[in-house]
């Protein structure tokens, strides 16, 4: 009687494990039922456009509309309803669904995050060890050098290596983007900061339609519709980590150049929460609660941790910081 019962139980919990998976995801009903249907293209056509190319996968993203790309472009024709495009709508569910840095995996609030910070300057000049602490986490977005025209600076190998990322951090991951040639390079770098690679996580780029893009910006034999982030570890008693929850693709559309999907901000807080986090070559988008972004497009200066901010000032006396009450140190 008793086995019968357990078995009865086990057959009613996988129909409802099977039914909870046959569920539409919440994005793809959003992105299906609510934005799609209320979001409308047209054609961008230029006097050099060439309409037996087909598409740009780039649609309005493409930073050579201007510049002589000659497949077709598209723009959001406002609908005059919501004054969100596409990107915007998938990124109010993100922060909905994950509400990102400052939440650990039980939804609790992290008391010991600060709000965003940032630092304006040059990497390739900053001396990190002037931060005077050190992050379980670090990403970096560095402008490689892929022996390609790109509408931003890069740095050469030599400089890259140079950088040292490992003076910050005695144990913890490294999330290092790289792509192209750039892989090679990342991981010679990598190797003399005393890392161990472990994973990768790869960005599937898709445009605002929900397409793979297929006219890639970077390629010098096929045109590339990914970009990789190296997941490195420093050896050490790091544990602050919980692997498992998250797979190693993400699927998520293209924007400005070299801006990268929010999402990867999610994985990394579920991957390890509640640590302070480092971002190298950040904007003024990449700024998020938990974080210390570093980078020289970065509007000013902003430091709520008192040891960062005395140890950066002691450093570079006439660099301008705003307090955590908009105050000038």
């Amino acid at each position: 009687m008793t086995t019968a019962a357990t078995q009865s139980q086990d057959t009613s919990s996988w129909a409802q494990i099977e039914d909870i998976l046959s569920r539409p995801t919440a994005k793809h009903s959003l992105t299906r039922q609510k934005v799609l249907d209320s979001v409308h293209f047209r054609r961008i056509i230029k006097p050099y456009t060439d309409l037996s190319l087909g598409d740009c996968s780039y649609l309005n993203t493409c930073h050579r509309i201007e510049e002589g790309c000659k497949y077709v472009h598209y723009e959001l024709e406002p609908s005059g309803k919501e004054g969100l495009c596409l990107s915007d709508k998938v990124n109010v569910w993100n922060r909905a669904t994950y509400p990102g840095s400052g939440i650990s995996t039980s939804g609790k609030l992290l008391a010991s995050m600060f709000p965003p910070q940032w630092i304006n300057c040059d990497v390739r000049k900053f001396d990190l060890k002037c931060l005077g602490r050190k992050f379980p986490v670090i990403m970096a977005d560095p402008p490689w050098d892929i022996h390609m025209s790109l509408p931003y600076g890069t740095m050469t190998d030599d400089e890259m290596k140079q950088m040292g990322l490992h003076e910050v951090q005695d144990e913890g991951l490294l999330f290092l983007w790289v792509t192209g040639r750039a892989m090679e390079v990342a991981r010679d770098c990598l190797k003399y900061w005393g890392y161990r690679r472990v994973d990768e996580i790869v960005w599937i780029k898709t445009n605002q339609a929900q397409r793979i893009i297929r006219t890639g910006r970077t390629g010098h034999w096929m045109n590339h519709s990914k970009v990789l982030t190296e997941n490195d570890y420093k050896m050490g008693n790091f544990t602050k980590y919980n692997p498992g929850l998250d797979g190693d693709v993400l699927v998520a559309e293209v924007r400005e150049t070299s801006r990268k999907p929010d999402e990867i901000y999610c994985i990394i807080e579920r991957l390890c929460p509640g640590v302070p986090k480092l971002e190298i070559f950040g904007r003024q988008h990449n700024t998020r609660e938990g974080w210390l972004t570093l980078g020289n497009q970065l509007q000013g200066s902003c430091v709520h941790d008192p040891k960062i901010r005395a140890s950066v000032s002691a450093r570079y006396p006439w660099m301008v910081l705003s307090g955590p009450h908009g105050f000038v140190v």
